[in-house]
Order: structure tokens, then sequence, then C-alpha cells
């Protein structure tokens, strides 16, 4: 079947993960929307969007939506799962109105910008325990040693769990993740495995919450057990489901821009060099990462009701796919979108979404990529100048959260 311009429906399982942007460009010039491959005859139509205009649009208008007009459930886990499908369901990102609404409104304050700046000090400590042995390291594999548990720890700071967790947290959250995504192993199998992580997050975060009601540790389980208190509406399981979801979300997005940011230095050395000059450029640097290299390629939104997009008709109940990472580079937003430009102004990018589903952890996220890229470029061995590491590199096969699953640096001289 052939689209607009001759380039065909679009399938993302044939991308390059470490390399999309040249597909992406190819279908954007041809169109800005495009049908994506029929997996189910019976199934929605779904579209793949890779304007720029196109995606903002989306992302604002209340006519699309996260839950389809024809399920349940935003949350695409299948039946025979309950408790994985009762946890993502109830996840801020597959919520709208007014449960969304509710719900962020909670959430929201621990992650705002004045209460991030008062984490920061903390925030840099746990980067620089982390960033210290690998100092020392001729080799260091940065997702396992910094990326994957930086961000982690953090979040499990925010929420008031004992920091020595993080591995757990981490496999379990890795089990969620396996059975989502573009690319999401769908074996029977691996949703059981993930099912089971469910179960034991939600029972982890049930025991925490209770031990909160009858004590308020300062903590954002404390001001969530105290808000489910004042508004039984919101329910324990939606307040579980809230942990989960920040647990999860809340650090694969920050460990999958923290690894494309440090590849990109290393492809650029002189970009690493201004940086480490000028340490006040890394706010707006971490913007241009999340622009250039997204650490979340594809947002699915509903349409509501019938809508015509680039020229398309969007009926109700289709699937709309939103390509960040093309949106990002469409030269009608960004000039000369391929470079890397650390000065440019980054102004409304996608990566953070737009419009009432905007990452309700934003600031923490700039906040712990500032810190942790200002500390790997001061004291990581392969990151100094004229370093010339060897560099290894697997992705996750996965175009929700996309970035490096093993980032390997073997510096050519000892530290």
């Amino acid at each position: 079947m052939t689209g607009a311009g001759g380039v065909g429906v679009f399938d993302p399982v044939g991308l390059d993960l470490a390399d999309p942007y040249p597909v992406y460009r190819r279908y954007r010039e041809a169109g800005s929307v495009h049908p994506g491959r029929p997996t189910d005859r019976a199934g929605p139509t779904t579209w793949y969007v890779f304007g720029y205009a196109e995606v903002a649009r989306v992302l604002t208008d209340r006519g699309f939506g996260r839950a389809s007009p024809s399920a349940a459930s935003a949350a695409p886990i299948p039946e025979g799962y309950g408790t994985l499908r009762r946890i993502v369901e109830n996840w801020l990102v597959f919520l709208d109105p007014p449960r969304h609404t509710r719900l962020r409104a909670q959430v929201a304050p621990p992650l705002s910008a004045p209460a991030v700046r008062a984490l920061r000090p903390r925030v840099r400590e746990i980067a620089e325990e982390l960033v210290r042995p690998l100092a020392r390291r001729p080799v260091v594999e940065l997702v396992e040693g910094f990326a994957a548990p930086f961000p982690l720890l953090v979040v499990a700071g925010l929420l008031g769990v004992e920091p020595g967790r993080w591995p757990w947290f981490r496999e379990e959250a890795l089990a969620l993740q396996r059975s989502g995504g573009t690319r999401g192993d769908r074996s029977p199998a691996t949703l059981a495995r993930a099912d089971r992580a469910a179960a034991r997050l939600d029972a982890y975060f049930r025991a925490e919450l209770a031990a909160r009601r009858s004590e308020d540790r300062g903590d954002l389980l404390s001001a969530l057990a105290a808000a489910g208190a004042e508004d039984p509406s919101l329910g324990t399981t939606a307040l579980t489901s809230t942990c989960v979801h920040l647990l999860t979300a809340g650090h694969e997005t920050t460990t999958g821009l923290l690894g494309k940011a440090v590849l990109a230095l290393l492809a650029r050395p002189e970009v690493a060099e201004e940086l480490r000059a000028d340490p006040g450029l890394l706010p707006n640097a971490v913007d241009e990462f999340l622009r250039h290299d997204p650490p979340v390629q594809m947002v699915t939104r509903w349409a509501r009701r019938d809508a015509e997009l680039a020229g398309r008709a969007v009926r109700r109940g289709d699937r709309v796919q939103l390509v960040l990472g093309s949106a990002h580079r469409d030269p009608a937003r960004f000039p000369d979108p391929d470079r890397l430009d650390i000065r440019r102004d980054t102004g409304r990018h996608c990566a953070f979404g737009l419009g009432i589903h905007y990452c309700v952890g934003a600031a923490l996220a700039r906040a712990e990529a500032e810190i942790g890229l200002g500390l790997l470029l001061e004291r990581l061995p392969a990151l100094r100048t004229g370093a010339r590491p060897r560099v290894e590199v697997e992705y996750a096969p996965d175009w929700v959260f996309h970035g490096p699953s093993r980032l390997t640096l073997t510096s050519r001289e000892r530290p």
C-alpha cells in the first residue's frame, strides 16, 4: 500500500533504533500525516503525525484524548493480566479530565519549579556519589553506573522510600517497561512477569501509604496519603498507580536523556568544551538535547470526534501516533534542525508534551540532566579533552522510552 509521496504506510518496526531521523524526514517531506500499517482488520485506523504544527495541535486540542472513545481504558494491556492493567490504566498519563485534573493537582506541588530548586543540593549529592567511583575507572558502563540509578534514587528519595531498594525498583520497573512500548514483548511470559511486578509494587506502595496515614514524613507519599484521606474518590489504586508511574516514567525518560546527551557530546567534543567553559549554557543545552534526540519518540492520542489533520480525514476512534522525534526536526519550526545547537531557541519543543498532559516532572528532569551532565563533563575520563574513548552502545527496542540500554566507554588512558 502506497501513501502520499510514494513513501507507503509507516511502520516503526523497521526503523534504525540509533538513527530514525532520515526515515522521519522522508515521510515528513512527503506529508505531515501518514497511515500506519494495519495490525488488525477489526482494530482502529492508525495515523502517524510527522509535522510539528500538527503534533502541537493534537497535543493541545481537547478533540484528542488519552482514552479511546470505544474502549474502557487507554492502557495498552490485554485482558488476563488484571493487576498490570489496573495499575497502568490509572497512570496519570492515561487519564483524561476530570480524574486527571484531580490527581495531577496532588502530584504537581512537590514537583513544581520552586520545590525542585530546594531539592537541587540533594540531587547533586546523589549524582556526586555515583560519579565518584566512575572517575577512577578506565571502563565505565554509563547506563548501569549512572544514567539509570541516578534518577531512580532521586525519585525514591522524593517519594520517601529507602534508597537501598533501588536495584529492586529498577528490576520491577524494567519488567513493566518490557511489556509496553512500540516494540514491547507481549508474550504471555513477559506479560505475566510484568503482572507480578505490578502486584509487588502495588503491595509495597499500599503498605507505605498506610504507614503515612498515621505519620506524616514530609515526603510525596505522605502528601498522597493525605490527599487520599481528604478526597476518598481518588482511591488507593489511583494513588499506588501514581507512585508506580513516577517510579517508571519518572526515571526511564531521564535515563534515556542522559545516555543520548552523552553520545551527542562524544560525537561533538567541541560542544563538550563549550559547556565546560561555560556551565551556564547547560539549562539551554538540556532543552536542545531534548529537542534534537528526545527520550520519548512517540506518544499516542485518540480522536474523540471526526477531524481533518493535514488534509487527512481522521475519524472518531482513530489512533493518532505523534512522532515527536520528527516534529523536532521539522525545519518549519526549527531552522537547520539536524544540527545540535546548544544556543538555539528551543521554545515549545514537545519532549515534555504540551497542553494538560505537559509532563508534571519536567522541572525535576531538567534539574537532574543539568546537574548530572555537568558532573560528567567535569569528572568522567571519557569526556575529557582529547579522550577519544572506545564507545559501545546498544539501544533498548522501544520507541516510548527511547535510548541506550547499554553504553560502555573505554578510556584510552587510565584516569
